[in-house]
């Protein structure tokens, strides 16, 4: 089944076509979750079982904590269970190069 074409704005930065729902899924659901609208959200919300969202959220390193706070709350996850709430994740990485 193809992505819906109203998806391609939130992933810019690659071919949509080759996008799977199963095998990307994580990839998917963590993008609209940073970045997505109502429309992609109701989406997302029916394509994809819950417990699905809320494992991907669990797992995620690349939400910011604004999101990740957010759907914490949503979802009814506790944010000691999502790893980008974690404080290894929210330290910034020292610079390799001072230029």
């Amino acid at each position: 089944m193809d992505m819906p074409d109203f998806l391609g704005k939130y992933f810019w930065d690659i071919d949509i076509n080759k996008l799977d729902k199963g095998k990307h899924s994580g990839f998917i659901i963590e993008r609209i979750l940073e970045f997505g609208d109502i429309e992609v959200l109701r989406w997302l919300f029916k394509i994809y079982p819950l417990n699905d969202i809320k494992d991907t959220l669990k797992k995620s390193r690349i939400l910011s904590r604004k999101s990740a706070n957010f759907w914490s709350i949503f979802l009814d996850v506790d944010r000691g269970e999502i790893k980008c709430m974690k404080r290894f994740y929210q330290k910034k990485q020292e610079k390799i190069w001072n230029y």
